[in-house]
């Protein structure tokens, strides 16, 4: 085996703009000679020729000094494993947590959300290594359900996948209790024949905030045979009085319920089945829809001839067809067609169905240009708009918000309340609603445009439009009340009834 693995020969780096490659020099490598055993060696050549088929070039460039970090660490330790398996993770974290320690460097890092918020983050050492541990750990023969984190790719079942979001793992370890955390597993196995990730990751959140609470109240508790109806009263009040984190109480508890239920199908508990009440969710409340003023968008939209053609393009099309972030962002290559000689676009929404709807010409053009786009540069692709680091992947939510928000905090970009905008691409889709009803079109036909499936939601548009006419005009109709006011002063008791 070649010890050394240079960097010029990687995937990421054919991928790269001549800018980046130009960071690289040709003697720069990984250098496998570094580790001790040819089992470690093997085990990271593998693991970083997968990185580079997954990251940018300017990643690999970074992660080519932890990975020398990691190598010295291992030196200094006299660590002699033919596998980061050999270890368990909490033993690897012991030595990396000792090492940094001992030369000096810190343990945690602060790191930038994409809203700008400052947050604290494990040392680069540590969130390397733990990839790489969860890389080879996805190679043992053991069979997956049973390990505690599960590669998605690897189970035996085909799962609803969100393409614009790349969720690859489900992580079961902060489940605390041993045997909660196989009965978790189990329904979340059998929930994942008919559920979308998103929604079981939204269970697990659930879950883990149980077992967080049953340590720290019930430490006694390990399984969920051993729940009752007091128990959960208590948790009910816990959750509505001191818990943090919890952003939608009623859907929090939904999700708790569901696998609950399951657990208790799956292994014969049938009080779980009954533990909870109608009366334990609270009553959902509609929440109030915002939308963009036209001042908001003239300053947004101003802005984003900052961000590369294709993302601009992207941003641009998802405001002129008022979809849904996903769909915009899975728009196929193929969507675009003429019916009795006018443009009409076919949408395959994630949510529901597939529609159609007649689209104008410039917005026709705007989607050929970036049809046009992904072809030079991708070849033949199955999405308009697709990831840079996977062309057979549509562009990543992820992708879309951080270079959006990087633009935001750059530009200073705020509303009218003077706040930073945040990533409200759902707002555009409001916008694009209210102007529906101001060109006062029925509500089927207003459905039908927004691909709505029925009529039910359209009035939420037409509240909209009626609020920000009566936002719009207070300041108007509180002039004239004044006037009226002012001209009424001293005309007598007879008039005061005015």
């Amino acid at each position: 085996m070649d010890k050394k693995l240079y960097l010029i020969d990687l995937d990421c780096y054919a991928r790269a703009d001549e800018k980046q490659k130009k960071k690289v020099k040709e003697s720069h490598c990984f250098d496998f000679g570094l580790l001790p055993t040819k089992g470690l060696q093997k085990e990271f050549r593998s693991f970083i020729e997968e990185r580079s088929r997954q990251c940018a070039l300017a990643t690999m460039i970074q992660e080519r000094v932890i990975y020398q970090r990691f190598c010295r660490m291992v030196k200094d330790k006299h660590i002699r494993a033919e596998s980061l398996q050999e270890l368990e993770w909490e033993q690897w974290l012991l030595k990396i947590r000792s090492w940094l320690l001992e030369h000096g460097q810190k343990l945690t890092m602060q790191g930038i959300s994409v809203y700008g918020k400052e947050k604290t983050v494990p040392s680069s050492v540590i969130t390397y290594v733990r990839k790489a541990y969860r890389f080879t750990e996805a190679k043992e023969e053991r069979d997956e359900i049973e390990k505690d984190i599960w590669t998605l790719e690897n189970l035996d079942i085909a799962y609803k996948k969100n393409p614009i979001k790349n969720v690859q793992t489900l992580n079961f370890t902060a489940i605390i209790q041993d045997d909660l955390r196989e009965e978790t597993k189990k329904a979340v196995y059998e929930h994942l024949h008919h559920e979308a990730i998103a929604t079981i990751i939204k269970e697990l959140t659930a879950i883990r905030r149980l077992s967080k609470y049953l340590k720290e109240t019930y430490p006694d508790i390990h399984s969920a045979e051993e729940l009752n109806r007091e128990l959960l009263e208590e948790y009910l009040t816990y959750l509505a009085t001191e818990a943090e984190g919890v952003n939608n109480y009623r859907a929090d508890l939904t999700n708790l319920r569901g696998l609950l239920e399951t657990i208790g199908k799956l292994y014969g508990y049938p009080h779980l089945e009954i533990l909870f009440l109608a009366s334990d969710l609270p009553r959902q409340v509609q929440p109030k829809l915002k939308s963009y003023s036209d001042s908001e968008l003239i300053r947004f939209n101003a802005a984003l001839a900052e961000l590369d053609e294709q993302m601009e393009r992207l941003m641009v099309i998802h405001q002129m067809l008022g979809t849904r972030i996903s769909d915009t962002l899975t728009l196929q290559t193929d969507c675009l067609y003429r019916q009795d000689g006018h443009p009409m676009i076919q949408i395959r929404q994630m949510k529901t169905t597939t529609f159609v709807k007649p689209i104008s010409a410039e917005l026709e053009l705007l989607i050929e240009k970036a049809i046009e786009y992904s072809k030079k540069r991708y070849g033949d692709t199955v999405y308009i708009f697709v990831d840079e680091k996977n062309s057979k992947r549509p562009m990543q939510y992820n992708t879309v918000q951080n270079k959006v928000m990087d633009l935001i905090q750059k530009k200073d970009l705020r509303d009218d309340h003077g706040e930073l905008f945040g990533f409200g691409t759902h707002m555009f889709r409001h916008v694009y609603g209210i102007r529906l009803t101001e060109l006062h079109l029925d509500d089927w036909t207003i459905a039908k445009l927004l691909g709505h499936t029925s009529v039910k939601n359209v009035k939420f548009y037409r509240k909209m439009s009626l609020q920000i006419i009566a936002d719009e005009t207070r300041e108007i109709r509180a002039e004239m009340s004044r006037m009226i006011r002012a001209n009424l002063a001293g005309w007598g008791k007879e008039y005061e009834q005015i």
